[in-house]
């Protein structure tokens, strides 16, 4: 009762007044019919807040999100549902889900009257601008009488959690190095890579699809014979993200580190579509094939962030401790030609490496002179990783990954002349 009397509402404490007031004045004057009205206008508000308080706790509000990780730029469905366990019917309730600023303003949702044992639902939607993980909730409800006498606040603590994930672009399907490396029982062909049915034979066992039965070796040996399934190696792949702050350049969603973190989730996604099994590194995460799904994958790059003490040296001591498989492709920001030496020794016999090397430095406006010397200093770098038999994948500011992607398409060749025309431009190596 008390908390049902804090809550008021300017028409209630105006009734109460005018109560009393007629319960006074009717003292005065002797009326008594002017008695019963002020106990009437009186007792109103009283008899509002004992039925508020009955329902007390009795209102049962559950909140579903639909779906639950969205890419960024694109919405999300909250739906709340409210059930009143009383018998008692509430009033019209207001109802206030506590967003994140970057998900908007908080929604404000008019639910009419809900009978005793009724439940009703409203929905609303969200949009997240920028990658990240937000609380949903917890959800205010403002419940009132009939009469609009009181209004009485309900919390609800629980709350949901929606992710929002970096956008994901399509690259182009280009054959890539690495894709027959790897491990399992037996090493096939590449078009059992593809799905096409092997060769080999065995004896027809019950149960198999009579579809699959060869009929040239039945007929030679004499008995039912089927093509038998040969399981491929296992495509495997490192993709790797630098999280050095020095490599990256800009604020925001437009910054070169949010372009990296698009370029590595497009790649991860590229690479599981086409078979492998991913192991991703980076100085916040090492997720191997086992847990390195693209679930996992997504919900790290959704809140991953620069990190200053990050190095060159620590990232790649942390690819050379697990399994590198057959091709490790990287996503880099700027970094000096000592930090390309470095990086190159994770190329060895039987890996391919590839680098999406960011030029940061056109996300910047510089004069003429510094522009020269940042272009020196990235040629320096590529011409370093090509040297060390990388493959470089130059990404300058409004470039898509997608048309640099094609270039993979050329084989080791196209890299090794296009590393030997830049050292025969730039003069050689530098001392």
């Amino acid at each position: 009762m008390g908390e049902a009397f804090q809550g008021l509402t300017v028409r209630g404490k105006g009734l109460l007044v005018v109560g009393v007031s007629l319960a006074l004045l009717s003292l005065l004057l002797g009326e008594k019919d002017l008695l019963r009205v002020g106990l009437l206008a009186g007792l109103l508000p009283l008899l509002a807040a004992a039925v508020l308080a009955r329902t007390r706790y009795r209102l049962i509000a559950t909140r579903v999100l639909d779906p639950v990780r969205v890419e960024v730029g694109q919405t999300a469905r909250v739906t709340l549902r409210l059930r009143n366990a009383s018998r008692v019917p509430t009033g019209t309730m207001m109802l206030e889900d506590s967003l994140p600023y970057s998900l908007g303003e908080r929604p404000r949702l008019v639910l009419e009257r809900l009978l005793g044992g009724g439940s009703s639902a409203v929905t609303y939607t969200v949009r997240a601008d920028r990658r990240g993980k937000y609380d949903i909730g917890p959800l205010i409800v403002r419940i009132t009488d009939p009469f609009g006498l009181i209004e009485l606040t309900r919390t609800y603590p629980s709350t949901d959690h929606l992710t929002a994930t970096p956008r994901i672009v399509q690259l182009p399907a280009v054959r890539l190095p690495g894709e027959y490396t790897g491990h399992g029982d037996n090493r096939s062909r590449a078009v059992a890579v593809h799905g096409d049915d092997d060769a080999a034979t065995r004896e027809y066992r019950h149960g198999d699809d009579l579809r699959r039965v060869h009929w040239k070796s039945t007929a030679r040996v004499g008995e039912l014979m089927v093509r038998r399934e040969e399981q491929p190696w296992d495509s495997r792949a490192v993709i790797t993200m630098d999280l050095r702050s020095a490599g990256y350049r800009g604020d925001g969603p437009a910054s070169s580190f949010e372009w990296s973190v698009e370029a590595t989730a497009a790649v991860a996604a590229h690479l599981q579509m086409s078979g492998y099994k991913l192991r991703m590194v980076s100085e916040a995460v090492d997720l191997t094939p086992e847990t390195a799904v693209q679930a996992n994958i997504l919900d790290h790059l959704a809140e991953v962030g620069t990190r200053r003490t990050a190095s060159m040296d620590a990232l790649v001591e942390r690819i050379k401790r697990g399994d590198r498989g057959g091709l490790v492709i990287g996503v880099f920001g700027m970094m000096s030609v000592q930090e390309a030496a470095r990086l190159a020794t994770l190329r060895t016999s039987g890996t391919t490496c590839i680098a999406v090397l960011v030029d940061s430095s056109t996300w910047m406006s510089l004069p003429e002179s510094a522009r020269h010397e940042a272009d020196e200093a990235f040629n320096d770098t590529v011409l370093t990783l090509m040297r060390g038999g990388w493959r470089v994948l130059q990404i300058r500011h409004n470039e898509p990954l997608e048309h640099q992607w094609h270039s993979l398409a050329h084989g080791s060749q196209g890299f090794s002349r296009r590393a030997a025309l830049a050292e025969t431009i730039s003069g050689g190596p530098r001392r």
